[in-house]
């Protein structure tokens, strides 16, 4: 009976509609962020908006707003929502700042920042999750998200320098591109470790060209890998 029901609530999730799930949504705002000390009233209000539901798999559409990552295809996930607020929140960003995303995945972390008003440059290594975003991004209206298919550990020179850098896998250290892409007085959140052990979401702020780290969050991210699967 109970595989039943769930198949009757699955069937109702109209992937489509972005304005479905309110309620949900506000759920997750209020007991997944704002119960745990995330307060930026443009965060929240970014993460009310943004219709999740349409970021992740049909299968997921029933789980889209429960407390946790979801699988999207190629090895990959969307974060659970608390972590992709916190590290929107860690960068402090401003309006219309410049801002580097390694890792399109799903797209929600770039639909958030562009509900923000960033302009934002993302990277991803997976054609079809890069495709499939690129896809979601438009049917919702964003106009500042750009993407690029390629290597994430390169970043986009040609785009630099960022006034911030968001990565949503992780090396076992911070690629050197990626730090002398950063703006200086720019901020940059991203996990480092091995994939197998402790990884932790470290925050770098680029000040004279020098670089501050600060580990602000033990985390356990996808690794970061180059065109052939290997990890950095």
């Amino acid at each position: 009976m109970y595989g039943f029901v769930m198949l009757l609530v699955f069937i109702g999730f109209p992937q489509a509609n972005p304005n479905a799930f309110n309620k949900e949504r506000d759920n997750m705002v209020r007991s997944q962020i704002e119960a745990r000390g995330i307060n930026n009233q443009e965060i929240l209000s970014a993460f009310r908006k943004v219709p999740r539901h349409m970021f992740v798999p049909k299968n997921s559409i029933p789980y889209a707003y429960h407390d946790g990552p979801l699988a999207i295809g190629e090895g990959q996930t969307i974060s659970q929502p608390y972590i992709v607020a916190y590290m929107t929140d860690v960068l402090n960003l401003k309006p219309g700042e410049k801002i580097l995303e390694i890792g399109t995945g799903s797209g929600y972390q770039a639909a958030i920042l562009a509900e923000m008003d960033a302009e934002v440059f993302t990277i991803e290594i997976f054609k079809s999750l890069s495709e499939r975003a690129q896809k979601t991004i438009e049917r919702l209206g964003y106009k500042s998200v750009h993407f690029k298919i390629g290597d994430g550990y390169k970043g986009w020179p040609e785009k630099a320098p960022f006034d911030a850098i968001i990565v949503t896998c992780s090396p076992e250290e911070i690629p050197p591109p990626l730090v002398s892409q950063l703006a200086d007085g720019g901020r940059m959140i991203i996990p480092v470790g091995e994939t197998h052990s402790i990884q932790y979401l470290v925050l770098a702020t680029k000040m004279a060209g020098e670089i501050k780290k600060q580990k602000v969050m033990p985390v356990r991210f996808v690794p970061m890998i180059n065109k052939k699967g290997k990890t950095y």
